[in-house]
């Protein structure tokens, strides 16, 4: 999918992947529209995009609430026209042992990184259907393929993710709409705050890599209508040892990233 032309609803797109995939799309002629929870955020993000000459428009919205995103896609239909592509990017997440999770916390990420997804998609792939032409990519992670010690909550989410877009892929594709699913591994965002540097693995550190490489490798996936995405793509070969050999991966997992105890 040429982006050039299109109508695109971003969520998350205040920082981060969700501001950098802005500013590309936009550059690249999409009409996009902005959404998250910060609206100083948001309209500095659109103030970057207007001076390059692209056009966004803001919508402040909690993906929490059902009720604001439904109205957000009746507001960003009515700003833009009927929309092409959705970017489900808005989401969390927090490294501590599931013994340390608080409850609360787990069902917030829940609600947010999978749920705040199937409100957006309810939202707005009902309209692409019926034109028989969309996008949807949603943006999971590694952590959606592969579940490792201190991410239970955050994996739980995006397998959760994982699974819905695997099976919309299916559903959808034959009345016109594509679905990308991305899974990034660590990418240097605001996302990796200082609780997750400590407890992060010396591997995965030494993994991580910067955002402008993966948002080149979306425009690119898009282009090439590719139905999956993982960044680094080294990481994807972890894929296939995890279904060859379970017990080797599972042991490499457990080796890599388990945290141990002090003292």
């Amino acid at each position: 999918m040429n982006v050039t032309n299109k109508t695109a609803v971003i969520t998350g797109a205040s920082s981060g992947i969700g501001k950098l995939l802005a500013l590309r799309m936009a550059s690249n002629g999409a009409r996009v529209c902005l959404t998250a929870r910060r609206s100083n955020e948001l309209e500095a993000v659109a103030d970057d995009i207007k001076k390059i000459g692209g056009e966004a428009v803001v919508i402040p919205c909690d993906v929490l609430e059902r009720d604001q995103v439904f109205a957000a896609a009746e507001q960003a239909t009515k700003a833009l026209g009927p929309i092409d592509m959705l970017i489900n990017n808005a989401g969390y997440g927090h490294h501590r042992s599931f013994l340390e999770w608080d409850v609360e916390d787990i069902e917030r990420m829940m609600r947010v990184n999978y749920l705040g997804t199937v409100y957006w998609t309810k939202a707005l792939l009902p309209q692409m259907v019926e034109r028989h032409t969309g996008c949807l990519v949603f943006i999971a992670s590694v952590a959606g393929k592969i579940g490792v010690p201190d991410e239970s909550a955050y994996a739980a989410s995006k397998f959760a993710m994982v699974g819905l877009a695997e099976a919309l892929s299916i559903e959808v594709e034959d009345d016109g709409v594509h679905v990308l699913t991305v899974c990034p591994g660590s990418i240097r965002t605001d996302f990796f705050d200082e609780e997750a540097m400590e407890r992060m693995p010396t591997t995965a550190k030494k993994m991580m890599v910067e955002p402008a490489g993966l948002v080149d490798a979306i425009m690119d996936a898009l282009n090439k209508n590719r139905r999956e995405l993982t960044y680094p793509r080294l990481i994807a070969t972890g894929y296939a040892v995890k279904a060859l050999a379970p017990g080797f991966m599972r042991a490499n997992v457990k080796r890599t990233t388990k945290r141990r105890p002090r003292g």
